[in-house]
């Protein structure tokens, strides 16, 4: 179903100033709030968008028409001369170019793309409008002071407004528009004076022609001032923990101290390949440290290893916060990984090797490096089928087997590291094809 998508970017937003002096422009974790209100719309499958200007509406401009090339999609810039009043006005200039059902966003409100993509497949009935609703009263992200709060009754808006006394839902500022919105705003502001889209949907809400969609949950957020702007980074940052596939240590210790810095590198143009090589080069710098010999060197190659393994996270994590997942990335850390888990095994195998010319070390290394690979070779068929049937286990991976390396490293015990590495990852190999023996 392809819908168009109605943005209104066109005030000042003067409690953000200090941070850029453009609202849409300002940034979010190293993105602009406009590019993420886009993005996560074309993630939900819009790729047609209208976006309204006024307040240094060139500069907005500017950016618009690269963001478009980037995104190979479509953005209509429309400009506002009247942005410093009701920003039904702004709606109004897009009636021209929209003749049919439409989604309609605020350029400073951040959503779930699967929000959106729920919403645009709703059957909305002629003449109607459709406002996504909050219901949550305790959602901490809403400024109960400044949000516009909505009153429901049989699954129809009734009443909206800031300074409503009686509420049961907060306006998202999301919406599933037929463009009979257009004319609700110009009864709005025909009969009351009106020009704010909430009069708008007054107007319609008198006639029973506002619908509700509950977001069940889902996120989005106001970004209108600092402390909006402090909350919004925090919970993108804090859905980067929820990785599905996290092993046990990148879940409690390396997915903690990854977003950290992930934090920071959203500021610079780094992108994920480049961390990605970057985890990849400290990799086998550890396993130089490994076969230069002597515990110095094994436990600052230990040290290294894990927060190569740390560092590994931030790759991921950088591609989700600015939009720049790839299947060719994904499949370029995983290469990457598979070669530095090699020369770390072989490092630390010459390292024993070498300090007591035990010939069983050749042997027990080649066992760890094998069952890591395989460990590796399985992990796509048990991860879809652990989370798919099984729904829960602990994952034994890459993540587990670094820090068995940096234990190892610390307590100066060489053998034993890789004697339990090689034991763990062959009989989690044999384990993981029993189970998926039993799918079939």
């Amino acid at each position: 179903m392809c819908v168009k998508c109605l943005i209104i970017a066109a005030g000042r937003g003067s409690r953000l100033q200090h941070k850029c002096d453009s609202k849409p422009l300002v940034p979010v974790l190293g993105k602009p709030i406009v590019e993420r209100v886009i993005r996560s719309a074309v993630r939900a499958g819009i790729d047609d968008f209208y976006v309204v200007t006024g307040y240094n509406g060139a500069k907005v401009c500017k950016f618009l028409n690269t963001l478009a090339g980037q995104c190979r999609i479509n953005i209509t810039p429309i400009t506002n001369e009247e942005w410093d009043k009701g920003n039904g006005l702004s709606v109004l200039k897009a009636k021209r170019y929209l003749n049919e059902n439409f989604i309609l966003m605020m350029g400073d409100h951040l959503v779930d793309s699967g929000l959106l993509n729920s919403l645009r497949r709703q059957q909305l009935p002629e003449g109607e409008v459709m406002l996504a609703v909050d219901r949550n009263m305790d959602n901490p992200l809403i400024d109960m002071t400044d949000a516009t709060k909505v009153k429901i009754k049989d699954g129809k808006v009734v009443s909206i407004g800031k300074d409503l006394k009686t509420f049961n839902g907060f306006d998202t500022g999301i919406f599933l528009c037929s463009p009979q919105i257009f004319q609700g705003i110009a009864e709005s502001v025909s009969k009351h004076g009106d020009s704010s889209l909430s009069g708008g949907l007054r107007c319609l809400g008198e006639k029973g022609k506002v619908n509700v969609f509950d977001i069940k949950g889902r996120f989005w957020i106001d970004v209108d001032d600092s402390v909006a702007l402090k909350k919004a980074e925090k919970a993108l940052l804090s859905d980067l923990r929820s990785k599905q596939n996290d092993g046990p240590i990148s879940r409690y210790l390396n997915r903690p101290v990854s977003v950290r810095i992930s934090r920071y590198l959203a500021k610079f143009p780094i992108t994920p390949n480049q961390i990605s090589f970057i985890s990849f080069l400290l990799s086998i710098f550890a396993a130089g440290l490994f076969i230069t010999g002597g515990y110095q060197a094994l436990l600052t190659g230990g040290i290294l290893a894990q927060f190569a393994s740390i560092i590994d996270g931030c790759d991921g994590e950088i591609a989700r916060l600015k939009f720049q997942e790839s299947a060719f990335g994904g499949w370029f850390d995983a290469v990457l990984d598979r070669y530095a888990d090699a020369f770390l095994l072989f490092g630390l195998t010459w390292h024993d090797y070498f300090k007591d010319g035990n010939p069983a070390s050749l042997f027990v290394g080649f066992m760890a490096i094998i069952g890591s690979f395989m460990v590796s070779y399985t992990a796509d068929k048990y991860d879809a089928l652990m989370y798919s049937r099984l729904k829960s286990g602990i994952r034994i991976g890459r993540d587990v087997r670094v820090f068995l390396i940096f234990l190892g490293a610390l307590l100066n015990q060489s053998f034993w590291t890789l004697l339990f590495i090689a034991v763990l990852m062959n009989t989690e190999t044999v384990r993981r094809v029993y189970i998926c023996r039993t799918d079939e």
